[in-house]
């Protein structure tokens, strides 16, 4: 097996090796639900490829909220990882891919034997919180369109970085879920983000047109 991560680049051939001894390739289908609860206690996953959404339900109305949206270079699950204890939240494949499953004690292991792992995990730990504190922020003070807005951008400048567009082939209710609204108001938002020549879409694909022009709209939210 050959692990090639550009987030991992830098762990050094000693660490990759030991990775690569005990690392297992795992695929998964669309609609799996590839994190199982008893497997996450004992192996700790880094994503390669696909799409997979991590969410809350609320299981008397149906209401759905997505909190991270995981794809190549994420990891799961840093929580159990970092405190040993369950964690509960669904999942689902929103697209096939594979991930690399190492136990979760050689994973604990490598964050004190090798610092530059444990850096690269606590800098992804910030980052998802970052994300969850942004996300509740969101949506107690920014409206719809706003959050597609920044989702958007997010989606472009994450890119950039993984290669993957994570908002490619996800329907609008998919879209809906991740910035805690419905599929009719998503429908709306991006028909005016195209009459304003912003966008471009299809079935399943959005296309950025005009990158300034929704910086633009971005700047007067942040002001």
């Amino acid at each position: 097996m050959n692990f090639t991560l550009e987030r991992f680049d830098s762990i050094g051939d000693g660490l990759r090796r030991e990775i690569e001894e005990v690392g297992r390739i795992v695929a998964f289908e669309k609609h799996d639900t590839p994190l199982d609860y008893d497997e996450t206690l004992k192996y700790f996953f880094i994503f390669l490829s696909g799409k997979v959404k991590v969410f809350e339900m609320n299981l008397s109305n149906g209401k759905e909220q997505t909190l991270y949206l995981l794809g190549r270079g994420d990891m799961y699950d840093t929580v159990t990882l970092l405190d040993g204890k369950p964690h509960e939240l669904m999942n689902e494949a929103l697209e096939a891919g594979e991930m690399l499953r190492v136990p979760i004690g050689k994973a604990r292991e490598w964050m004190y034997d090798y610092p530059i792992f444990g850096e690269i995990v606590l800098k992804y730990v910030g980052s998802q919180i970052r994300r969850v504190e942004e996300l509740a922020a969101d949506l107690t003070l920014l409206d719809t369109k706003e959050r597609l807005i920044k989702l958007i951008i997010e989606s472009v400048e994450k890119s950039r970085t993984t290669g993957q567009n994570i908002l490619e082939n996800l329907s609008h209710a998919e879209i809906a879920k991740l910035i805690g609204t419905v599929r009719h108001v998503v429908d709306r938002h991006i028909k005016q983000l195209k009459a304003e020549g912003i966008l471009e879409s299809g079935r399943r694909r959005l296309a950025l047109k005009n990158m300034e022009k929704l910086r633009e709209k971005l700047d007067e939210i942040e002001l």
